[in-house]
């Protein structure tokens, strides 16, 4: 048995055909009277302002629905004593997932179909998540950060060549305050794959500072001399506050001309540049006066031989 192709393939148009479509809708709108004809463009116009309308006063309606949510969020947060870094993240996170959503149910009411647009969506947002990988990677990395938690908002930390107080953590970046009131912006997929210093992660910090005095020093009465200087500053502790030690000192050096020494005492973090700058303002006044210890300078001894 022999099948015909064309018996199994719907014929398409053909041109007369489609002229003969054309004539009729043309024909159609000639012969509709101009009263029905108007009234049928007012009332679809109606339709759709009325669609605009409520699109509109959906949108502001969500818009201060989304307000409130995020207000909660983050009343919320503060009643649980939430860490700034992850309510600060959260909200960021929220606040898009909220509007994107907005924005589906604003464009649905329009008439748009929200099936077709989802699809859209997802395909764009394939596209620009290829093209935007940096992105992607920043926003991984701050899943990483809210995870391992290195620092929390209000640490000082020292990253990717910065060092300031940390300010927040979005989706995409670390915002850092440094001492000279510059706000950097730090990628967190950089920040999460690179090293991070948390300089106030700590309750306590130890101040180390090294000392150059000459030869002919007694080496007991320099160590003596630091620690008495360093007991005299309140701001120091000792082995009675948990986590500190006795101040220390030692010679670690003997130099060309000079004779190194190195003392070391325990402050809490928040203390530590005004006990450091204090006890190197100490050194400096008080052991050459007070103790009579001759600090070291560059020297050369020449010795003249007679022909």
């Amino acid at each position: 048995m022999f099948i015909l192709l064309e018996d199994t393939i719907p014929a398409l148009a053909s041109p007369d055909s489609l002229a003969a479509k054309s004539a009729e809708v043309k024909d159609a709108i000639l012969n509709t009277p101009a009263q029905e004809l108007i009234s049928s463009l007012g009332q679809q116009a109606i339709h759709f302002g009325l669609k605009v309308l409520a699109a509109l006063a959906i949108y502001l309606v969500g818009a201060w629905v989304i307000r409130l949510i995020r207000k909660a969020v983050r009343k919320g947060f503060q009643r649980r004593k939430t860490e700034s870094t992850l309510s600060s993240f959260v909200d960021s996170l929220v606040s898009i997932a909220l509007w994107v959503l907005l924005i589906i149910l604003v464009v649905g009411t329009l008439g748009v179909n929200t099936a077709s647009l989802a699809a859209l969506l997802a395909a764009g947002g394939m596209a620009i998540g290829m093209a935007l990988s940096g992105t992607v990677q920043n926003f991984a990395g701050g899943i990483m950060l809210l995870v391992f938690k290195p620092f929390k908002v209000g640490d000082f930390i020292e990253a990717q060549g910065y060092s300031g107080t940390v300010q927040a953590l979005t989706i995409a970046s670390t915002h850092i305050l440094t001492t000279d009131n510059r706000l950097i912006v730090i990628p967190n997929g950089a920040l999460s794959n690179g090293n991070i210093a948390n300089i106030t992660g700590k309750e306590l910090r130890r101040v180390d500072i090294e000392v150059n005095v000459g030869y002919g020093n007694d080496a007991e009465k320099v160590k003596n001399a630091l620690l008495e200087i360093v007991k005299a500053n309140p701001l120091f502790l000792d082995a009675a506050t948990k986590g500190a030690a006795d101040p220390f000192a030692a010679l670690i050096e003997l130099g060309e001309s000079t004779v190194r020494f190195v003392v070391r005492a325990w402050v809490k973090s928040e203390d530590y540049w005004t006990a450091r700058f204090a006890l190197q303002e100490a050194i400096y006044t008080e052991l050459p006066a007070q103790f009579k210890v001759k600090f070291a300078f560059p020297q050369v001894d020449v010795h003249v031989k007679n022909a």
